[in-house]
């Protein structure tokens, strides 16, 4: 196997098992989202040190500002996903997430005017249709059902807000890891507060609880963000976009083994629609 696709596969899986690990932590879902960030923070400037030894006097000149935004689009993003998990089903809130790629069109056409193809649009209708479908199924299986679906839908606006922002740092020449390394140390940063004025358990209250999220640090997003990245470098734009819708699927069974969470007809009917409708909004918006 290429190991460009090994590496897109394997990083799909692990960032799939994130919201199993956030089912599963005994923290609060806004602490979860801070220590998923914090226990990864030291493990990734440790590889960013032994990669390129970063020199003490790194130019940060006009990307200050970006970098911070940056932080604080992953932090929204962390909190309402964490959120969205606790309310709805693992592979509803997951799939809604993964409309980031829409509103980032979206965003560009409303602040960029670059008008949108025809194939955008058939893509953004279908996922609102799919959407609608998924909204059904959280109505009549869950009393908090469609608020987590909503707080899907507004982790999908900031997960946007972040794409846009790492974008526009990477064409200022940031290497990923270091963005990484330094967004998940900001992000860290912002959500203690946020996680303390909330009323979050803080502490997990077994050794178990430790390693859940030590697994989601190390496994969903130091290890997965990382091999995705990998990928990214070396694959097909096209054909990554593609691979990377793998991942709400992987999760949902991941919840179906994991976590006993049914999948109706309906619910999988209609994440095929949003599936469909995010396929065809990338092929549009590239």
């Amino acid at each position: 196997m290429n190991p460009a696709l090994g590496a897109l596969l394997l990083g799909a899986c692990c960032i799939a098992l994130s919201p199993i690990f956030v089912r599963l932590s005994e923290a609060g879902p806004t602490a979860t989202a801070f220590w998923r960030v914090a226990l990864a923070v030291p493990v990734l400037w440790l590889l960013l040190f032994l990669r390129n030894r970063p020199s003490t006097k790194e130019n940060f000149s006009g990307k200050a500002w970006l970098l911070l935004a940056a932080g604080v689009a992953f932090a929204g993003d962390l909190a309402f996903w964490h959120t969205s998990i606790k309310y709805t089903s693992v592979a509803n809130s997951t799939l809604l997430a993964n409309l980031a790629s829409i509103f980032v069109t979206l965003a560009v056409w409303i602040f960029f005017r670059q008008r949108p193809t025809g194939v955008f649009l058939a893509g953004l209708a279908a996922a609102l249709i799919g959407v609608a479908m998924l909204v059904q199924t959280s109505l009549a299986f869950s009393p908090t059902g469609l608020l987590g679906d909503a707080l899907g839908v507004v982790t999908a606006m900031f997960y946007a807000w972040y794409i846009l922002v790492v974008k526009n740092l990477r064409d200022r020449g940031e290497t990923v890891l270091r963005l990484m390394a330094i967004t998940s140390t900001l992000t860290a940063v912002i959500l203690l507060p946020v996680a303390l004025a909330s009323g979050d358990q803080m502490l997990p209250q077994s050794t178990y609880g430790w390693c859940v999220l030590l697994g989601l640090a190390l496994i969903s997003h130091a290890a997965g963000q990382g091999l995705i990245a990998y990928a990214l470098a070396h694959l097909p734009a096209t054909f990554s976009s593609v691979g990377l819708l793998l991942q709400p699927v992987i999760a949902a069974a991941f919840a179906w083994a994991l976590l006993a969470e049914p999948l109706v007809p309906l619910q999988i009917a209609g994440g095929v629609v949003v599936l469909v409708g995010i396929y065809l909004a990338r092929r549009g918006s590239t």
